[in-house]
Protein backbone atom coordinates (compact mmCIF):
# COMPACT_ATOMS: atom_id res chain seq x y z
CA UNK A 1 0.00 0.00 0.00
CA UNK A 2 2.91 2.32 0.70
CA UNK A 3 3.54 2.85 -3.01
CA UNK A 4 -0.02 3.96 -3.79
CA UNK A 5 -1.13 7.57 -3.82
CA UNK A 6 -3.99 8.41 -1.46
CA UNK A 7 -6.08 9.57 -4.42
CA UNK A 8 -5.98 6.06 -5.88
CA UNK A 9 -6.69 4.41 -2.53
CA UNK A 10 -9.74 6.59 -1.96
CA UNK A 11 -11.05 5.98 -5.48
CA UNK A 12 -10.77 2.21 -4.95
CA UNK A 13 -12.54 2.51 -1.60
CA UNK A 14 -15.30 4.63 -3.14
CA UNK A 15 -15.84 2.31 -6.08
CA UNK A 16 -15.99 -0.76 -3.82
CA UNK A 17 -17.94 0.88 -0.99
CA UNK A 18 -15.27 0.53 1.69
CA UNK A 19 -15.35 3.04 4.54
CA UNK A 20 -12.16 4.89 5.46
CA UNK A 21 -12.23 6.24 9.05
CA UNK A 22 -10.37 9.49 9.71
CA UNK A 23 -9.48 10.08 13.36
CA UNK A 24 -8.96 13.60 14.67
CA UNK A 25 -6.00 14.22 16.99
CA UNK A 26 -6.77 16.94 19.58
CA UNK A 27 -4.03 15.62 21.91
CA UNK A 28 -0.65 14.62 20.51
CA UNK A 29 -0.31 11.33 22.48
CA UNK A 30 -3.42 10.04 20.64
CA UNK A 31 -1.43 9.47 17.44
CA UNK A 32 0.13 6.25 18.74
CA UNK A 33 -3.01 4.38 19.89
CA UNK A 34 -4.89 5.32 16.73
CA UNK A 35 -2.07 4.24 14.43
CA UNK A 36 -1.49 1.03 16.40
CA UNK A 37 -5.17 0.07 16.43
CA UNK A 38 -5.61 0.58 12.69
CA UNK A 39 -2.49 -1.42 11.84
CA UNK A 40 -3.25 -4.13 14.38
CA UNK A 41 -6.56 -4.85 12.67
CA UNK A 42 -5.02 -4.59 9.18
CA UNK A 43 -7.45 -1.83 8.44
CA UNK A 44 -6.82 1.39 6.51
CA UNK A 45 -7.52 4.83 7.91
CA UNK A 46 -6.40 8.41 8.22
CA UNK A 47 -4.97 10.41 11.06
CA UNK A 48 -6.08 13.99 10.72
CA UNK A 49 -5.61 17.29 12.49
CA UNK A 50 -7.84 20.33 12.14
CA UNK A 51 -7.21 23.94 13.07
CA UNK A 52 -9.31 23.65 16.28
CA UNK A 53 -7.21 20.63 17.33
CA UNK A 54 -4.17 22.91 17.27
CA UNK A 55 -5.72 26.13 18.57
CA UNK A 56 -8.37 24.92 21.05
CA UNK A 57 -6.88 21.62 22.19
CA UNK A 58 -3.34 20.26 22.56
CA UNK A 59 -2.28 18.88 19.19
CA UNK A 60 0.59 21.37 19.32
CA UNK A 61 1.02 22.17 15.65
CA UNK A 62 0.68 20.62 12.22
CA UNK A 63 4.41 19.94 12.37
CA UNK A 64 4.18 18.25 15.78
CA UNK A 65 1.47 15.89 14.49
CA UNK A 66 3.46 15.25 11.30
CA UNK A 67 6.58 14.41 13.29
CA UNK A 68 4.68 12.06 15.60
CA UNK A 69 2.99 10.44 12.61
CA UNK A 70 6.30 9.88 10.82
CA UNK A 71 7.76 8.35 13.99
CA UNK A 72 4.89 5.99 14.79
CA UNK A 73 2.63 5.26 11.82
CA UNK A 74 2.96 2.66 9.07
CA UNK A 75 1.89 4.19 5.73
CA UNK A 76 0.71 0.79 4.56
CA UNK A 77 -2.22 1.31 6.92
CA UNK A 78 -2.39 4.99 7.85
CA UNK A 79 -2.01 8.31 6.03
CA UNK A 80 -1.95 11.92 7.26
CA UNK A 81 -4.69 14.43 6.41
CA UNK A 82 -5.09 18.14 7.17
CA UNK A 83 -8.71 18.50 8.22
CA UNK A 84 -10.90 21.64 8.25
CA UNK A 85 -8.91 24.64 7.13
CA UNK A 86 -11.71 27.21 7.23
CA UNK A 87 -11.96 30.39 5.20
CA UNK A 88 -14.23 31.72 7.96
CA UNK A 89 -13.91 29.92 11.28
CA UNK A 90 -16.52 28.81 13.84
CA UNK A 91 -16.13 32.19 15.59
CA UNK A 92 -16.90 34.10 12.39
CA UNK A 93 -13.30 35.26 11.87
CA UNK A 94 -11.39 35.29 8.59
CA UNK A 95 -8.54 32.77 8.46
CA UNK A 96 -5.27 32.91 6.50
CA UNK A 97 -6.16 29.66 4.79
CA UNK A 98 -3.52 29.89 2.06
CA UNK A 99 -0.78 29.91 4.69
CA UNK A 100 -2.22 26.89 6.53
CA UNK A 101 -2.74 24.84 3.36
CA UNK A 102 0.77 25.67 2.14
CA UNK A 103 2.18 24.70 5.54
CA UNK A 104 0.54 21.27 5.33
CA UNK A 105 1.74 20.75 1.77
CA UNK A 106 5.30 21.72 2.73
CA UNK A 107 5.16 19.34 5.71
CA UNK A 108 4.19 16.41 3.50
CA UNK A 109 0.54 15.95 4.45
CA UNK A 110 -0.96 13.54 1.92
CA UNK A 111 -4.32 15.30 1.62
CA UNK A 112 -5.73 18.68 2.63
CA UNK A 113 -9.15 20.18 3.24
CA UNK A 114 -10.38 23.70 2.60
CA UNK A 115 -13.71 24.51 4.23
CA UNK A 116 -15.42 27.35 2.38
CA UNK A 117 -18.90 26.22 3.41
CA UNK A 118 -19.63 29.53 5.17
CA UNK A 119 -19.15 31.35 1.85
CA UNK A 120 -21.61 31.69 -1.01
CA UNK A 121 -21.39 29.04 -3.72
CA UNK A 122 -19.45 31.17 -6.24
CA UNK A 123 -16.87 32.25 -3.67
CA UNK A 124 -16.53 28.68 -2.32
CA UNK A 125 -15.84 27.46 -5.86
CA UNK A 126 -13.25 30.20 -6.34
CA UNK A 127 -11.19 29.47 -3.21
CA UNK A 128 -11.40 25.68 -3.53
CA UNK A 129 -10.26 25.90 -7.16
CA UNK A 130 -7.20 27.80 -5.97
CA UNK A 131 -6.37 25.13 -3.38
CA UNK A 132 -6.87 22.36 -5.95
CA UNK A 133 -4.22 24.01 -8.14
CA UNK A 134 -1.85 24.35 -5.18
CA UNK A 135 -2.29 20.75 -4.01
CA UNK A 136 -2.52 18.98 -7.37
CA UNK A 137 0.84 20.50 -8.28
CA UNK A 138 2.21 18.24 -5.53
CA UNK A 139 -0.05 15.29 -6.42
CA UNK A 140 -2.04 15.84 -3.21
CA UNK A 141 -5.84 15.34 -3.20
CA UNK A 142 -8.20 18.01 -1.86
CA UNK A 143 -11.37 17.75 0.21
CA UNK A 144 -13.92 20.56 0.35
CA UNK A 145 -17.30 21.06 2.01
CA UNK A 146 -20.63 22.11 0.60
CA UNK A 147 -23.67 22.67 2.75
CA UNK A 148 -23.72 23.41 6.47
CA UNK A 149 -22.59 20.68 8.86
CA UNK A 150 -23.65 22.47 12.03
CA UNK A 151 -22.32 22.05 15.56
CA UNK A 152 -19.15 24.14 15.87
CA UNK A 153 -20.88 27.53 15.89
CA UNK A 154 -21.51 29.55 19.04
CA UNK A 155 -24.88 28.98 20.65
CA UNK A 156 -27.31 26.07 20.30
CA UNK A 157 -28.22 24.57 16.96
CA UNK A 158 -31.93 24.14 16.06
CA UNK A 159 -33.69 21.06 17.51
CA UNK A 160 -32.35 18.07 15.57
CA UNK A 161 -35.69 16.71 14.33
CA UNK A 162 -36.60 20.16 13.05
CA UNK A 163 -33.22 20.41 11.35
CA UNK A 164 -33.56 16.99 9.71
CA UNK A 165 -37.18 17.44 8.57
CA UNK A 166 -36.50 20.85 7.05
CA UNK A 167 -33.24 19.84 5.39
CA UNK A 168 -31.72 23.06 6.73
CA UNK A 169 -28.13 23.31 5.57
CA UNK A 170 -28.29 20.10 3.52
CA UNK A 171 -26.04 19.96 0.47
CA UNK A 172 -28.02 20.77 -2.66
CA UNK A 173 -27.36 18.14 -5.37
CA UNK A 174 -27.40 20.68 -8.21
CA UNK A 175 -24.83 22.80 -6.35
CA UNK A 176 -22.69 19.72 -5.67
CA UNK A 177 -22.62 18.78 -9.35
CA UNK A 178 -21.48 22.26 -10.37
CA UNK A 179 -19.03 22.50 -7.46
CA UNK A 180 -17.24 19.25 -8.28
CA UNK A 181 -17.21 19.94 -12.01
CA UNK A 182 -15.80 23.46 -11.72
CA UNK A 183 -13.32 22.97 -8.86
CA UNK A 184 -12.13 19.47 -9.81
CA UNK A 185 -12.04 18.73 -6.08
CA UNK A 186 -11.21 15.11 -5.19
CA UNK A 187 -13.53 14.49 -2.22
CA UNK A 188 -16.67 16.30 -1.11
CA UNK A 189 -17.91 16.68 2.45
CA UNK A 190 -21.70 16.73 2.47
CA UNK A 191 -24.44 17.73 4.90
CA UNK A 192 -27.20 15.11 4.96
CA UNK A 193 -28.27 15.08 8.60
CA UNK A 194 -24.82 14.80 10.20
CA UNK A 195 -23.67 17.37 12.79
CA UNK A 196 -20.34 18.19 14.40
CA UNK A 197 -19.67 17.49 18.05
CA UNK A 198 -19.24 20.51 20.31
CA UNK A 199 -15.62 21.61 20.79
CA UNK A 200 -16.10 24.31 23.43
CA UNK A 201 -18.00 24.84 26.67
CA UNK A 202 -19.72 22.24 28.82
CA UNK A 203 -21.32 20.58 25.78
CA UNK A 204 -17.96 19.20 24.65
CA UNK A 205 -18.01 16.78 27.60
CA UNK A 206 -21.57 15.57 27.05
CA UNK A 207 -22.74 12.61 24.99
CA UNK A 208 -23.25 13.69 21.41
CA UNK A 209 -26.76 13.87 19.98
CA UNK A 210 -27.49 10.74 17.96
CA UNK A 211 -27.99 11.77 14.36
CA UNK A 212 -29.02 9.92 11.23
CA UNK A 213 -28.51 10.39 7.50
CA UNK A 214 -30.97 11.14 4.73
CA UNK A 215 -29.92 8.27 2.47
CA UNK A 216 -32.24 9.17 -0.41
CA UNK A 217 -30.73 12.65 -0.52
CA UNK A 218 -27.25 11.09 -0.40
CA UNK A 219 -28.04 8.78 -3.33
CA UNK A 220 -28.83 11.77 -5.53
CA UNK A 221 -25.58 13.53 -4.59
CA UNK A 222 -23.55 10.36 -5.14
CA UNK A 223 -24.99 9.78 -8.60
CA UNK A 224 -24.54 13.36 -9.72
CA UNK A 225 -20.97 13.92 -8.42
CA UNK A 226 -19.30 10.49 -8.75
CA UNK A 227 -16.52 11.34 -6.28
CA UNK A 228 -15.72 9.98 -2.80
CA UNK A 229 -18.05 11.68 -0.32
CA UNK A 230 -17.08 12.60 3.23
CA UNK A 231 -19.11 12.42 6.42
CA UNK A 232 -18.10 15.02 8.97
CA UNK A 233 -19.42 14.63 12.49
CA UNK A 234 -19.17 10.85 12.20
CA UNK A 235 -19.34 10.20 15.94
CA UNK A 236 -22.77 9.37 17.33
CA UNK A 237 -24.57 8.61 14.07
CA UNK A 238 -26.82 5.56 14.18
CA UNK A 239 -24.86 2.55 12.99
CA UNK A 240 -27.24 1.40 10.27
CA UNK A 241 -27.38 4.93 8.93
CA UNK A 242 -23.59 5.02 8.59
CA UNK A 243 -23.44 1.59 6.97
CA UNK A 244 -26.14 2.61 4.50
CA UNK A 245 -24.18 5.81 3.86
CA UNK A 246 -21.05 3.82 2.96
CA UNK A 247 -23.11 1.76 0.50
CA UNK A 248 -24.20 4.98 -1.16
CA UNK A 249 -21.01 6.96 -1.60
CA UNK A 250 -19.71 7.93 1.84
CA UNK A 251 -16.04 6.93 1.76
CA UNK A 252 -14.28 9.00 4.43
CA UNK A 253 -15.81 9.25 7.91
CA UNK A 254 -14.47 11.84 10.34
CA UNK A 255 -14.35 10.70 13.98
CA UNK A 256 -13.54 13.12 16.77
CA UNK A 257 -15.80 13.03 19.83
CA UNK A 258 -15.79 9.22 19.98
CA UNK A 259 -12.07 9.08 20.74
CA UNK A 260 -11.47 12.48 22.35
CA UNK A 261 -13.86 11.91 25.23
CA UNK A 262 -12.39 8.53 26.33
CA UNK A 263 -8.93 10.15 26.41
CA UNK A 264 -10.17 13.05 28.53
CA UNK A 265 -12.20 10.83 30.86
CA UNK A 266 -9.22 8.51 31.41
CA UNK A 267 -6.98 11.44 32.36
CA UNK A 268 -9.57 12.71 34.83
CA UNK A 269 -9.67 9.24 36.37
CA UNK A 270 -5.88 8.94 36.49
CA UNK A 271 -4.30 12.40 36.12
CA UNK A 272 -0.99 12.30 34.31
CA UNK A 273 -1.30 8.64 33.27
CA UNK A 274 -0.92 9.08 29.51
CA UNK A 275 -0.55 5.34 28.89
CA UNK A 276 -3.91 4.69 30.56
CA UNK A 277 -5.52 7.35 28.36
CA UNK A 278 -3.84 5.96 25.25
CA UNK A 279 -5.16 2.49 26.05
CA UNK A 280 -8.69 3.89 26.30
CA UNK A 281 -8.34 5.45 22.85
CA UNK A 282 -6.93 2.27 21.33
CA UNK A 283 -9.81 0.20 22.70
CA UNK A 284 -12.34 2.64 21.27
CA UNK A 285 -10.71 2.72 17.83
CA UNK A 286 -10.54 -1.09 17.76
CA UNK A 287 -14.20 -1.34 18.73
CA UNK A 288 -15.25 1.15 16.03
CA UNK A 289 -13.28 -0.67 13.33
CA UNK A 290 -14.49 -4.15 14.32
CA UNK A 291 -17.98 -3.64 15.66
CA UNK A 292 -19.31 -0.41 14.18
CA UNK A 293 -17.89 0.00 10.67
CA UNK A 294 -16.98 -3.68 10.08
CA UNK A 295 -13.75 -2.73 8.29
CA UNK A 296 -11.15 -4.93 9.99
CA UNK A 297 -8.89 -6.21 7.20
CA UNK A 298 -9.78 -3.38 4.83
CA UNK A 299 -6.11 -2.69 4.03
CA UNK A 300 -5.82 -6.23 2.62
CA UNK A 301 -8.93 -5.71 0.48
CA UNK A 302 -7.67 -2.40 -0.84
CA UNK A 303 -4.27 -3.90 -1.71
CA UNK A 304 -6.00 -6.56 -3.79
CA UNK A 305 -8.14 -3.96 -5.55
CA UNK A 306 -5.21 -1.69 -6.35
Amino acid sequence: MDKFNLTDIMKAAYKNRIGIPAFNIPYLPMVKPVADAIKGLESFGLIEVARPDVEKFEAGSYKAVRDEFNRLADRNYVRLHQDHTPVIDEDGKLVDWRKLIQEALDLGYESVMLDGSRLGLDENIKVVSEVVKMAHAKNVPVEAELGAVLGHEKGPIPPYEELFASGKGFTRPEDAERFVRETKVDWLSVAIGNIHGAITGVAKDKAKLQARLNIEHLKVIDKITNVPLVLHGGSGIKQQSVLDGIKNGITKINIGTNIRQPYEVALKERPGDIKFAQDAVKQEVESLIKNYYYIAGSARKLRELL
